[in-house]
């Protein structure tokens, strides 16, 4: 990022975060332009555990898709966002390497049964 070391207080992502090439140099980078005692938080798209899981996996990937390609008569995004969904590290997995980057506190709360979920932590 163009910006110096220590820049900011905070900094966020939402839903773009697991669209990086290299998530551990992105947490990095982000370490790099936060001040001491800075925090992150990034909010992304999660699959659900369990039964809820199986029925939200299959609509994401199967009837989603379908239902976008219909309405908008383009495939690719589509298809494009629960692969990247699926590729996004689970949660014990993401604060570990949020904790490996460097962060403290690294924290985790799944939203709207665990769709969607908030990864927090702080310089």
């Amino acid at each position: 990022m163009p910006f110096a070391d220590a820049s900011f207080g905070l900094v966020t992502s939402a839903f773009g975060f697991r669209n990086l090439a290299n998530y551990d140099d992105g947490l990095k980078e982000i370490l790099r332009v936060l001040r001491p005692g800075g925090e992150c938080g990034i909010l992304e798209c999660s699959e659900p555990e369990g039964a809820l899981g199986t029925v939200y996996r299959l609509y994401f990937c199967h009837v989603l898709p379908k239902i976008g390609t219909a309405l908008s008569g383009v495939r690719g995004p589509y298809d494009y966002l629960p692969n990247s969904v699926e590729r996004f590290p689970k949660p014990p997995e993401m604060l570990e390497r949020m904790r490996a980057a460097g962060f403290s506190d690294a924290k985790w709360t799944p939203y709207t049964f665990g769709i969607a979920s908030l990864f927090w932590g702080r310089k």
